[in-house]
């Protein structure tokens, strides 16, 4: 995302996007101006900023600063707003500041009211923490995620068919396993066929199980010949994460295009909070707790995290986060071994992106040969 100083008369303009209609709240610090346009209306979107800096008496040149909360529509709009000259940044919606009141008015007209406030706020009063703003990726960046993202859909729905097809058969009696068996041929708990409901209703899910093998099949084609002749800085991450004993092909393709891949890191901090694996302490007077991790991040990376980490203690038994582990949380119950894989996570987590940027290896930790 381009950075710009703000500076001088200005026009800033928030948009509540919906599926039928954009609100479209427009201000300068003394004049204001609010417009309902129909969704994804491009020249609608232009001829209203136009009209909006001749009512305010602003020449046409004057530089534009514009905010929308992320959404469904992801950032096709701040890449068309960057390339009409807009100032366009993508902010976190539970970020943004709301009423505490038991019973809150909102509506979209008020929701653009309030992210044009708190656009000035962020341009004209230099307020950067007020809220959070998003990392936009590159369209190719946005479309490397999709493949392993559509492979984790696939997955959960052939665990579907799995168990639909398997609590048919305990429904009658018949041991679930092998499940790919003709329905045909299988028999009730007394022996005789099955119903031709039932049959038909097996054979449907067996198709559907069938097509969607074939098409994790072909993603995982594309994954290997993608491997074979790395193009992207994800694909080289990718492959140098795979170098890791613990940290699995399909794990170390999707960090490097999810998480390392597109994003420029500055601090461990950064790192962790990306993930959404950042403590939450609350202190008030007397009162002093630990609320958990922030989960504010990426939920996908924070999982296999937590997967890799119990892996990490199997596999790489010797290494100094390993041994961190066992000395901090080894000798409690289940909960405090709970706790601890979340630490371990976010310390991994921090290890992998050094190794990343700077070939710094996990201490202890073996390479495969």
């Amino acid at each position: 995302m381009t950075q710009s100083t703000h500076s001088g008369t200005s026009v800033h303009m928030a948009l509540e996007i919906g599926n039928k209609e954009w609100k479209l709240a427009f201000g300068d610090g003394r004049h204001e101006r609010e417009v309902t346009i129909p969704a994804r209306g491009q020249a609608r979107l232009w001829k209203e900023i136009t009209a909006t800096k001749i009512k305010f008496g602003l020449p046409a040149d004057t530089p534009v600063f514009s905010c929308y909360e992320a959404g469904r529509d992801g950032f096709w709009i701040h890449r068309m707003l960057l390339q009409g000259g807009v100032q366009n940044i993508v902010v976190d919606p539970a970020s943004i500041e709301t009423n505490r009141r038991a019973r809150r008015v909102k509506t979209d007209r008020l929701d653009a009211r309030k992210l044009r406030s708190m656009l000035i706020r962020h341009w004209g009063g230099g307020e950067r923490k007020h809220w959070r703003v998003l990392h936009v990726p590159t369209a190719a960046e946005e479309a490397a995620r999709r493949p392993h993202r559509e492979a984790e859909r696939l997955k959960n729905e052939r665990l579907q068919h799995l168990v639909r097809m398997r609590s048919l058969l305990v429904l009658h009696g018949i041991n679930p396993r092998p499940v790919r068996v003709a329905p045909e041929q299988r028999k009730d708990w007394q022996g005789d066929a099955l119903p031709k409901e039932v049959v038909g209703e097996l054979r449907r899910e067996q198709e559907r199980l069938k097509t969607v093998d074939q098409q994790l099949k072909v993603l995982e084609q594309g994954r290997c010949q993608t491997i074979k002749a790395p193009q992207t800085r994800a694909h080289q991450v990718a492959i140098k994460l795979q170098r890791i004993k613990a940290v699995g092909a399909e794990t170390a393709w999707n960090l490097g295009h999810e998480f390392f891949g597109p994003r420029d890191f500055k601090n461990r901090r950064e790192v962790g909070s990306a993930a959404g694996l950042t403590g939450c302490p609350y202190s008030s007077g007397d009162s002093q707790r630990e609320q958990g991790i922030s989960k504010a991040g990426n939920a996908r990376v924070r999982t296999w995290l937590i997967e890799m980490s119990w892996r990490w203690l199997w596999m790489q038994p010797n290494s100094e986060l390993s041994k961190w582990y066992q000395r901090r949380f080894g000798g409690g119950g289940k909960r405090s071994h709970r706790i601890g894989i979340v630490a371990l996570a976010r310390r991994l987590l921090i290890a992998l992106w050094r190794y990343v940027e700077w070939d710094t290896l996990p201490e202890g930790a073996l390479v495969r040969v």
